[in-house]
């Protein structure tokens, strides 16, 4: 069943707060608010809740919008800063308190402390008895008059307050269970609910789509929506995000930011298509998606209730996935730069031997899961010698005498052939191993580690065909003397 259209032109938001990394469950729930934006021709917001000074800093806010870009979740307006709105969240109290819909409450802090204390002792969960606030019109005055300060509390009404959830469905919440809650504290500052209601309404939010950790904050809000006399958006609550072993994902279960992830050799799209199937499904048993086809298959009938498991090991496989399926052009502009910085070539050099690098590239990707693994593999192609790794020598130059005399042969055959191509090249090494009485394997497998310093690499006769003729004869070389002076 595909979802409706909605009845107007969707306004979505994402807003972070920043006091830390872009958290991969921040990044699900501003992509699921993105795709849905793109699926009904709507609305990117992004809103940064920095009204908390103490612990928003700029260097949360930048790895926010990193985070946001790498993965090309780019917002359609001006970003929406919070704490430049505290005026407007002040004076939304302010119109509440004189429509009576909220009141002042002059209850000392100390006071308040002190029955939570009593309330906690006697084992009872405190709850604000309205009757603390209330005040003659003289004591108002006289309290007003002395500038004592004060908070500004909305007045719950009575009944049930419901929505229709897009996850969960039909959630209600009685309201004798809400208590009257701040809105405005005595410094003049808004308190959350309060100024992120302030902000949907300014912003023209249709749809509030987050984590259902926020569940017990929506009944608040939409009292303040009414009371406010705005639209109530719909709301929409996404499964919490769990490790492997069931318990809500943290550092323990390995990186949780996504920036960490884009160092790691993950591919932007592979991450998108990785958290959008955290905690949603398009209805099928498809699993690799690229952009367009998420966008195209994303509605929110296919959100689930229960939480999503965050499996690295599925992740990096789908991270493969991807990087078998990208344009070669596509792959080759995201990893020159990190075999620049391995130190193996210069982006410059790379471009002017394109075909060279894609055709390395199209041999190293369909045995790797991250981009990071590519690299490591693509030193072979770079250098000019190799170093032989002990295990793969003691398994496959046993005999070092009979192995040089192999490689020996290998090196004058391949040193005649008339094209270095891999057909020519395996032709003249068949023959070679007819001529010598011994399988092709007793050829191959010791090339292949005099080439590669390895025991598994890509199809032997590529490498040949990549490492080039000249360094591929010097390394033949090199292994022959090696194995002379271990004999």
């Amino acid at each position: 069943m595909t979802a409706a259209s909605p009845a107007k032109r969707p306004r979505v938001r994402f807003a972070p707060s920043p006091t830390g990394f872009l958290h991969v469950g921040g990044a699900r729930t501003a992509l699921f608010n993105w795709l849905y934006a793109k699926k009904y021709d709507g609305v990117f917001l992004l809103r940064v809740e920095d009204t908390d000074r103490a612990r928003s800093t700029d260097e949360s806010t930048r790895a926010i919008f990193e985070g946001l870009e790498w993965l090309g979740l780019t917002w359609d307006e001006e970003v929406v800063y919070q704490g430049a709105n505290v005026a407007r969240h002040y004076a939304d109290a302010h119109r509440l308190l004189e429509s009576g819909a909220a009141y002042r409450d002059f209850t000392p802090q100390s006071e308040l402390e002190r029955l939570r204390a009593e309330a906690e002792a006697r084992g009872d969960a405190f709850k604000f008895d309205r009757t603390m606030a209330e005040l003659s019109p003289e004591a108002l005055s006289e309290k007003l008059a002395n500038n004592e300060p004060y908070a500004i509390r909305f007045r719950v009404p009575e009944g049930t307050t419901e929505w229709p959830d897009l996850v969960h469905g039909r959630i209600a919440f009685p309201n004798k269970d809400i208590e009257d809650f701040i809105i405005l504290r005595s410094d003049g500052t808004p308190v959350y609910n309060m100024a992120v209601v302030s902000d949907d309404i300014a912003m023209d939010i249709t749809l509030v789509m987050r984590g259902d950790d926020h569940i017990s904050n929506t009944p608040k809000q939409i009292l303040l929506y009414r009371a406010l006399g705005a639209a109530v958006p719909q709301f929409g609550h996404v499964p919490m995000i769990h490790g492997t072993d069931g318990k809500k994902l943290s550092k323990r279960h390995g990186a949780t930011a996504v920036g960490d992830y884009q160092h790691q050799g993950l591919l932007p799209q592979a991450m998108l298509n990785f958290l959008a199937l955290l905690g949603w499904s398009p209805g099928d048993d498809i699993e690799v998606m690229a952009l367009p086809e998420l966008i195209e298959r994303f509605n929110v009938n296919g959100l689930h209730a229960k939480a999503a498991v965050f499996d690295t090991k599925k992740l990096e496989w789908m991270n493969g996935q991807h990087l078998a399926s990208i344009p070669i052009d596509e792959l080759a502009a995201i990893v020159a730069p990190l075999i620049e910085r391995a130190g193996l070539a210069k982006v410059a050099d790379l471009a002017t031997r394109h075909a060279w690098f894609c055709g390395v590239l199209e041999l190293l990707r369909i045995r790797a899961r991250l981009t990071d693994e590519i690299v490591a593999q693509a030193g072979l192609f770079f250098t000019e010698l190799v170093e032989f790794d002990a295990d793969a020598v003691s398994k496959q130059w046993r005999d070092a005498d009979a192995t040089a005399q192999i490689l020996e042969k290998t090196h004058a055959r391949l040193a005649t052939v008339d094209a270095w191509e891999p057909a020519v090249m395996e032709d003249a090494l068949r023959k070679l191993a007819e001529e010598l009485g011994i399988s092709g394997g007793k050829i191959f497998q010791p090339l292949r580690v005099a080439l590669t310093g390895l025991t598994v690499s890509p199809g032997i006769f590529d490498v040949l065909l990549y490492v080039g003729r000249e360094r591929s004869l010097a390394r033949i070389a090199n292994a022959v003397s090696y194995l002379r002076q271990s004999s």
